[in-house]
């Protein structure tokens, strides 16, 4: 049963405003703490740093003595494997008030090039207006927002009856490969009438946002064969078809002579119409002078409404340690992000069969591991119009909603598994956070109007009845 809706009670912003910022100083702490744990979700990384990660997340909550329970558990992977640790609390709703879920994951993704770093990835760095660190925005923010949201609900209603539960995700950066089987494992304390996922971004340091679109992703290793073995590139260069070359030729095919996706038969979906040009474009994502954008149609439709394509890995002999050799094989990994609502299976096998149809000189093509992953669809409804109420008075400007490029492939799996909830797709990121890049940072101003949003939304929420 759905909520039933009431006005906002705009008498408490002024003291939701002012708890947050009385106490802002100590969430940089917090946030700083997190900041210095490396909890990376990859096999090449120590998984003890995800344990330190998942139990020092499960304090903070834990200290907050406002759950019924929290616990630091896993759920298998689909091939038996345990997945990383995650962090679940929960504090029933009682009379008759809605449940509210919070989602945010506290692994991080690994570094980099530390060179590239301009202060120490896992060490907070403030620097005016920002907090520098590997996980400072994505999605340690998150965290800190959910845990300052709970502190001023229990501040402004001494008991509240909202139902809270709190699921921290410690894979999210490597696949959430495990998190189908959670839900499963979890799926009574997970009901909800409301999911908030602190995983996204805003349109600009003054505006915030509610993403209701994202793309699906599919991910594809595959392998070119030409010889059996490595060969002189002086002795039979010429009429010889090195794997390299081959691979080159073939990864040229998958965009047109205008930079458009040129694999057959994939959608696409038309966008909202907001105000971005080249110069925002250019800026945001460091192109640099002279290069042109990709793609005939508009920026944000091809950002957030198109299928786009990335060489991500291609596995040659690095510069540094080449030799005049030919190269008997070579595999690349391809991601290709596809439109809201396109099929990732249908759109893996258009991917396979333009590969097939389009290498050379009869190289042989094998295919590795792929992944794939469902794009999503927002509906709007009491919450989405709660939440740009808020937000339009935190903010310096009113709220909009925007897609992103970029794929969370889990929120669809939230909209399938409790259809009747509510989902916002919210976040502390904006254009220049630089989440996964060298150089992540959180705008502190953000994450603070991201905190009283939030509290803002629990304590509407504490009012409704269902």
């Amino acid at each position: 049963m759905a909520p039933h809706n009431l006005p906002l009670d705009h008498t408490l912003e002024p003291e939701a405003q002012a708890f947050v910022a009385d106490n802002f100083e100590s969430a940089l702490e917090v946030l700083s703490d997190l900041v210095a744990i490396p909890g990376i979700a990859w096999p090449a990384f120590d998984p003890q740093q995800l344990e330190i990660s998942a139990k020092t997340v499960a304090a903070l909550f834990e200290e907050l003595d406002f759950f019924d329970w929290v616990k630091v558990t896993r759920s298998n992977k689909p091939n038996g494997e345990a997945g990383s640790p995650a962090v679940l609390a929960r504090r029933s709703a009682k009379n008759g008030k809605p449940h509210v879920l919070l989602y945010a994951h506290h692994d991080v993704q690994p570094p980099g090039e530390e060179s590239l770093w301009e202060t120490p990835p896992f060490t907070a760095t403030r620097v005016g207006d920002r907090l520098f660190g590997r996980g400072a925005s994505d999605d340690k923010s998150g965290i800190v927002t959910h845990l300052y949201a709970i502190k001023t609900l229990q501040q402004l209603s001494s008991d509240p009856d909202l139902g809270v539960t709190l699921f921290i995700e410690g894979e999210e950066e490597a696949g959430s490969e495990s998190f189908d089987s959670f839900l499963e494992d979890n799926l009574e304390e997970l009901q909800a009438d409301l999911i908030i996922v602190a995983d996204s971004g805003n349109w600009t340091e003054d505006t915030a946002a509610l993403t209701t679109s994202l793309r699906g992703v599919v991910s594809q290793t595959f392998t070119i064969k030409t010889l059996d073995h490595a060969v002189h590139s002086g002795m039979f260069g010429g009429p010889l078809p090195d794997a390299t070359t081959v691979m080159i030729k073939l990864l040229a095919t998958l965009v047109d002579d205008q930079g458009n996706v040129a694999v057959a038969g994939l959608h696409s979906v038309p966008v909202a119409d907001l105000p971005y040009d080249l110069e925002t474009f250019r800026k945001q994502a460091g192109l640099l002078g002279g290069v042109s954008p990709l793609g005939s149609k508009s920026l944000l439709q091809h950002t957030w409404g198109e299928p786009a394509v990335t060489v991500i890995g291609l596995d040659t002999p690095a510069v540094a340690t080449s030799s005049n050799t030919a190269q008997p094989q070579v595999t690349a990994r391809v991601s290709l992000r596809i439109a809201p609502g396109e099929d990732p299976t249908y759109a893996l096998g258009r991917l396979r069969e333009h590969l097939e149809k389009n290498v050379l000189f009869g190289a042989k093509i094998e295919f590795g591991h792929a992944e794939q992953g469902p794009g999503y669809l927002a509906r709007e409804g009491w919450a989405s119009e709660a939440a740009h109420e808020i937000f339009s008075r935190v903010w310096p400007k009113p709220s909009v909603n925007f897609g992103i490029g970029g794929s969370i492939p889990f929120i669809a799996t939230f909209a399938e598994r409790f259809p009747e909830a509510q989902i916002l797709v919210t976040g502390v990121e904006e254009p220049d956070s630089r989440a996964h890049s060298p150089n992540e940072s959180q705008h502190l101003p953000t994450l603070q109007r991201a905190m009283v949003s939030e509290a803002l939304l629990l304590l509407h929420g504490n009012r409704l009845g269902k």
